[in-house]
């Protein structure tokens, strides 16, 4: 079901943390932000489509949500598993092991990242829409075409011309290839155009009702950045100003990560 080096990188068990602090933490606090003004009231059977670990599926779950969670990779589902509440079970995005209509909601928070054919994205976005139940809202979560610049300047990796090539190529057609699987690099992925979920969608048959930057450009004030989400304070300011920005078009690509949030006819 996935690449060869996109299934090594996420055996690392790279999912278990990755939420928890800088702007991992600010993904998470904004799509949860997200969630709760557009998922339907619990108890909804919602389907966390690629749900890794359960980083969001199992506070869904605390919340009242009865939650299901589908992922392509083992370890994950194993994991997942254990979480109260949650029922998990490995599986592939565009053949969801699920009959029609049988959630109020599905989210793919992560899917989207992994298919690089356009036919399969649309066929995703088709699976999402037909596990849900008709009014039904579908959640999905993309990467910025520009994540890898934007980021790998921050980080420093544009000293390596290898990682410039990543750029470049991510930057040509969408496709970040990393297949060397280069430690402290992202793995294979498909980069977003911020305009680019709206066709995949309504290809599927979806009607978008808002696409939304989720750390919006504010993530890029780096070192400040732990800071900020330790001080209640400034976390609350922090999220309001993403709140106020989320879906102004000229700031999306400028955002690490998009959600597209979609209903079934």
């Amino acid at each position: 079901m996935l690449r060869p080096e996109i299934l090594a990188y996420y055996q690392r068990g790279v999912e278990s943390d990755r939420l928890r602090t800088g702007a991992g933490r600010l993904e998470y606090l904004r799509t949860w932000d997200v969630l709760a003004r557009t998922l339907p009231a619990a108890p909804a059977r919602l389907l966390d489509i690629g749900g890794a670990v359960g980083n969001y599926a199992a506070p869904l779950a605390a919340a009242g949500y009865a939650v299901h969670l589908i992922d392509p990779v083992p370890g994950h589902v194993a994991q997942a598993a254990r979480l109260p509440g949650i029922t998990a079970t490995t599986g592939d995005a565009r053949a969801l092991p699920v009959p029609d209509a049988s959630a109020d909601a599905t989210l793919m928070l992560g899917p989207l990242y992994h298919l690089l054919d356009s036919a399969d994205r649309i066929r995703a976005w088709a699976e999402a829409g037909r596990a849900v139940r008709p009014g039904g809202t579908v959640v999905a979560a993309t990467i910025s075409r520009y994540a890898s610049l934007l980021d790998g300047y921050l980080q420093g990796h544009h000293t390596d011309p290898r990682f410039r090539a990543i750029v470049a190529g991510a930057l040509a057609d969408g496709v970040h290839r990393n297949d060397g699987d280069q430690p402290g690099w992202f793995t294979t992925a498909y980069f977003h155009h911020p305009d680019q979920t709206r066709h995949e969608a309504a290809a599927a048959g979806l009607t978008v009702t808002a696409v939304l930057a989720v750390e919006t450009p504010l993530w890029m004030i780096g070192d400040r950045l732990d800071a900020v989400l330790a001080d209640p304070a400034q976390l609350d300011a922090l999220l309001g100003l993403a709140r106020a920005i989320e879906a102004e078009p000229s700031l999306l690509g400028a955002s690490s990560h998009l959600l597209t949030v979609a209903r079934r006819p």
